[in-house]
């Protein structure tokens, strides 16, 4: 347990930050999978506009960073084109 009471602060606000975050990656978790897992080319690329808003979003929260943000879009666009 922290002892100062900025530290304790800190804390208090990593929690917060913490379950906003997870919230955020879960979510970009299940649409990924959605779209990895699917076979069916046109329900992919139906699920693609929805995941890549849910990509741009979590690299505006900080979530993602850009630039791996930039890949999971590459390579479900790649997979997309692949079925």
């Amino acid at each position: 347990m922290p002892q100062l009471k900025s530290s304790h602060k800190r804390l208090r606000q990593n929690l917060r930050a913490r379950a906003r975050n997870r919230v955020v990656r879960s979510q970009l978790r299940t649409t990924l999978k959605k779209i990895q897992t699917t076979t069916d080319k046109a329900q992919a690329e139906a699920l693609l506009p929805v995941a890549l808003s849910i990509i741009d979003r979590s690299a505006r929260k900080g979530v993602l960073h850009k630039n791996t943000a930039a890949r999971f879009k590459s390579s479900l666009a790649r997979k997309i084109s692949a079925l």
